[in-house]
């Protein structure tokens, strides 16, 4: 514990408490600050050390009052604005701090940090073009920062704009370097808009020049595959594994290339990286391929009703987008809850204003934590996601009331798979066979009432096979 000598000097305290909550040493910088606070006079700098150590122990209520103190002490400081219009940004409070990067600009108008911090509020509040004009000025004030041109890259797409977005962000960059984030932006980029071969230009160019990290070799990996240029991408994620060997993303898609044995499922943090990126085009790329789940999927509820009438509730498990809410929501059911990791894809099921609820957060996780019970669960294409099966359904087996139907689609693994019964393949995707799946369902405590083959959509010209099961959940045993 950090010892207060008498003779300390007040100043040196509390740089030394603003270094140790830098160093993320909150349990050491409390007591420090509770001395500084004995020592010092009130004043807008020691409520920021407050305000940020209790950020960072988690306490937002506390962050938030210290923050106000930090302000009403001193309101026309645009810096103490700009703290707080950071905050509130971070845990979500858009409109305050919208307002207090307005206050910022309105008390310096030069003040590009200020026209930048509002414009990524406008952004999350869901006002692209404020937002692109913000950030346009951010930009020409300091045409060099990387995150500015970033955040207008990613505010110009969202304001419809696509081809200046990319504009944008290849403007920042040069055959000999520039900013390794903005190429990794760039590069992604081009993934999401199917532009592999650019996407691939961008990362050898960041190459030869030795702006590279794993995130980069993963990326031109990812975009090689998605060329069928299977060996080279094998080869960037190796390199991405050197440079990154504990990131999440990256070792699965190492793991995918053949290049590591296959984990059991794919890490949250992939699915969220892929996801959110994916979402504003995903509805349209899946009808393109002739995605044909949620047409089955529609046609093996309208059968349950047939059965028991009008039900619910339903649950929609990686609902993504809304795809499957959208082909069942004139049918007799409901209330519909949504679950899914990306944030991004919810925004977008949220718009079709189909779903009673929608939680982000990983199924897996989510399932854990809910007492609940509902008469259909729906996994459209979600157990894809996850090698071993075993984990997940017996998340969901309780999860699913008593003469319910558990409905899922899983992508097809031929026999001769090796002996787990499932494989990771190189779209990061996982196959499972049918006797795996009997298997695994039985033992997980369902009754399998039909596994039927079932083309899922297309993909490359070919038809990617699998099953649409329904289960049950087996008798009690007495």
């Amino acid at each position: 514990m950090e010892t207060i000598h008498a003779s300390v000097d007040p100043v040196a305290l509390v740089h030394r408490v603003g270094a140790l909550i830098d160093a993320g040493r909150c349990g050491a910088a409390g007591p420090l600050l509770a001395a500084a606070r004995q020592l010092i006079e009130p004043s807008p700098e020691l409520n920021l050390l407050a305000a940020r150590l209790a950020e960072g122990q988690g306490e937002h209520g506390l962050a938030r009052a210290e923050f106000d103190a930090a302000v009403e002490a001193a309101p026309d400081q645009g810096s103490l604005r700009k703290r707080r219009a950071s905050f509130c940004h971070r845990t979500g409070d858009f409109e305050r701090a919208a307002r207090d990067a307005a206050e910022a600009v309105i008390l310096d108008p030069q003040d590009a940090d200020a026209k930048a911090l509002l414009g990524s509020a406008l952004l999350s509040l869901g006002r692209p073009a404020d937002a692109r004009a913000c950030l346009t000025e951010a930009c020409t004030a300091q045409p060099g920062n990387p995150a500015y041109r970033e955040a207008l890259a990613v505010a110009t797409e969202a304001d419809g704009d696509p081809d200046a977005a990319f504009a944008i962000l290849r403007g920042g960059l040069s055959p000999t370097g520039g900013s390794l984030n903005l190429r990794n932006a760039a590069i992604l980029f081009c993934i999401r808009h199917r532009a592999f071969r650019q996407a691939v230009g961008l990362a050898e160019e960041g190459r030869i020049a030795g702006t590279v990290d794993a995130c980069l070799f993963g990326l031109k990996g990812h975009a090689q595959s998605s060329l069928g240029m299977h060996a080279e991408a094998a080869e960037s994620y190796a390199e991405a594994l050197k440079l990154g060997p504990g990131d999440p993303y990256v070792r699965h898609l190492v793991a995918a290339s053949g290049l590591l044995p296959s984990a059991k499922r794919a890490p949250p943090d992939y699915l969220r990286a892929v996801f959110d990126g994916y979402a504003e085009r995903f509805d349209d790329h899946l009808i393109g391929l002739g995605y044909r789940i949620p047409g089955a999927i529609r046609h093996t509820v309208a059968e349950y009703l047939g059965t028991v009438g009008p039900c619910g509730p339903i649950l929609d498990l990686g609902c993504g987008t809304g795809l499957i809410g959208v082909a069942i929501a004139d049918l007799p059911i409901g209330p519909l809850t949504g679950v899914d990791i990306s944030g991004r894809m919810l925004a977008e099921a949220r718009a079709k204003g189909i779903y009673a609820t929608l939680e982000e957060a990983d199924v897996l996780d989510w399932l854990a934590d809910r007492p609940d019970t509902w008469q259909l669960i729906l996994a459209g294409d979600v157990l894809c996601y996850f090698g071993a099966l075993d984990g997940l359904l017996r998340a969901i087996q309780p999860r699913l009331a008593p003469g319910g139907w558990f409905v899922l689609s899983v992508e097809e693994r031929r026999e001769d798979a090796e002996e787990s019964g499932w494989s990771l393949q190189r779209q990061g995707r996982y196959a499972h066979s049918r006797a795996y799946l009997d298997e695994v369902l039985r033992a997980c405590g369902f009754v399998v009432r039909r596994m039927d083959a079932q083309v899922i959509r297309m993909e490359a010209g070919a038809p990617v096979l699998g099953y649409l099961i329904v289960a049950e959940p087996a008798p009690a045993v007495h």
